[in-house]
C-alpha cells in the first residue's frame, strides 16, 4: 500500500439498480488515524456505500481507491487490507469462537504460523476470552457483535468498515466499544456507520451525512461544535476541579454531580475529551453537543423533501 496516499478514496462513485440511483457521485477520502462517522436515515445509501468501500459491491461508475490503487482492478486487496463488519455478523453456528476466528484469519490470507497470535490478539481486544470455546450459535446478540468485530480486525487491515457495531450491546459494552474504536484509529482508518449521534461524537474525527444517495454534508467534528458546549453524563460524582485539571477543558458548568456542560479550548477535538474522560475512569455514559449542532444539521438534511431520483 502506498503510504503517501489516503487509505481510502471514493472518486465520483455512483451505484444504480434497475435504473434507480442508489448512490450518486460520492467523493470521500480517509487517512490512516482517522475515524469517519457515516450518517443517514434508512434508505440514504449508507449500506450500499459501505459495501462499495469494502469491496463487496462494484460501483456503476467512479473509482474506489485503496492506498491509491483501484480496488476493483485488484479485488484480492479487499481480503488482505479491509476488515468489514456488516450489521448482521457473518457467523458459522457450528464453530466455536476460536475456531471461527481461525477460519477467518486464514480467509484473510494470514500465514498459517501467524494465525494463532492474530486470533489471540483479536480475542483479547474484543474481550472474548470466556467465550472462546462457546459455539457462535449460542452467543447473545452482544457477544455475536463482538465476534463479528474480532473477525473484522483479526488480520490488522488498513481499513476497517463497521456497520452499526454497537447494535445489541449494553451501555458498558458500548462504552468499551468506543474505547476500542479510538484505539484502532491509531494504526488504521475506520469508517463507522451508526444512528447513535453520541457514538459519532465520542469516536469520530469527521462526519459525512448521506441523504437520497448524495453526500449532503462533510465536516470535521471539532469545527461543527467549536462554539458549542458539550453535555457530558458520567458514572462517577466529580467536582469542578476534576474537570479543570484536564488541559483541554476551558470551562465546566455543573448540571448535577454526574451531568456537566463542558466547553473545550480552541483546537481540541471531542474525541480528545472522550479519551481524557476514559483515562480518568469517570465512566462515560453520554457525550453530545449541548447545543445539538450535529443533531440540528442531521435533522435539517434528513427532513428535506424526497425527490424522484432519491436512493433507498
Amino acid at each position: 500500500m502506498n503510504e503517501s496516499s489516503p487509505v481510502l478514496s471514493l472518486a465520483r462513485v455512483s451505484r444504480q439498480l434497475s435504473g434507480r440511483v442508489i448512490v450518486e457521485e460520492l467523493d470521500l477520502t480517509l487517512a490512516r488515524g482517522e475515524v469517519l462517522g457515516l450518517l443517514g436515515v434508512n434508505g440514504a445509501g449508507k449500506s450500499t456505500t459501505l459495501r462499495m468501500m469494502s469491496g463487496m459491491l462494484a460501483p456503476s461508475s467512479g473509482a474506489v481507491l485503496l492506498g491509491g490503487d483501484d480496488l476493483y482492478e485488484n479485488p484480492q486487496r479487499a481480503r488482505r487490507d479491509i476488515g468489514y463488519l456488516p450489521e448482521e455478523p457473518p457467523l458459522y453456528g457450528e464453530l466455536n469462537v476460536e475456531e471461527y476466528l481461525r477460519f477467518c484469519a486464514r480467509l484473510h490470507g494470514i500465514d498459517r504460523h501467524a494465525v494463532k497470535p492474530a486470533v489471540e490478539k483479536a480475542i483479547e481486544r474484543c474481550e472474548l476470552g470466556e467465550m472462546r470455546q462457546r459455539l457462535t450459535s449460542l452467543l447473545s446478540k452482544g457477544f455475536r457483535q463482538r465476534v463479528g468485530l474480532a473477525q473484522a480486525i483479526v488480520h490488522e487491515p488498513a481499513l476497517i468498515v463497521l456497520d452499526e457495531p454497537a447494535s445489541g450491546l449494553d451501555p458498558i459494552q458500548a462504552l468499551r466499544l468506543r474505547e476500542l474504536i479510538r484505539t484502532l484509529a491509531k494504526d488504521h482508518a475506520v469508517v463507522l456507520s451508526t444512528h447513535v449521534l453520541s457514538d459519532v461524537l465520542a469516536c469520530c474525527d469527521r462526519v459525512a451525512i448521506l441523504h437520497q444517495g448524495r453526500l449532503r454534508h462533510s465536516a470535521v467534528l471539532s469545527e461543527i461544535d467549536a462554539d458549542s458546549a458539550l453535555r457530558v453524563h458520567i458514572e462517577r460524582d466529580v467536582d469542578n476541579d476534576a474537570w479543570m485539571r484536564m488541559p483541554m477543558v476551558a470551562s465546566a458548568q455543573i448540571i448535577d454531580t454526574r451531568r456537566w456542560r463542558i466547553r473545550l479550548r480552541d483546537g481540541v477535538s471531542v474525541s480528545e475529551l472522550a479519551k481524557a474522560i476514559n483515562d480518568c475512569s469517570f465512566g462515560l455514559l453520554e457525550l453530545r453537543a449541548d447545543g445539538n449542532a450535529l443533531e440540528d444539521i442531521f435533522v435539517r438534511i434528513a427532513t428535506q423533501p424526497d425527490t424522484p431520483e432519491a436512493a433507498a
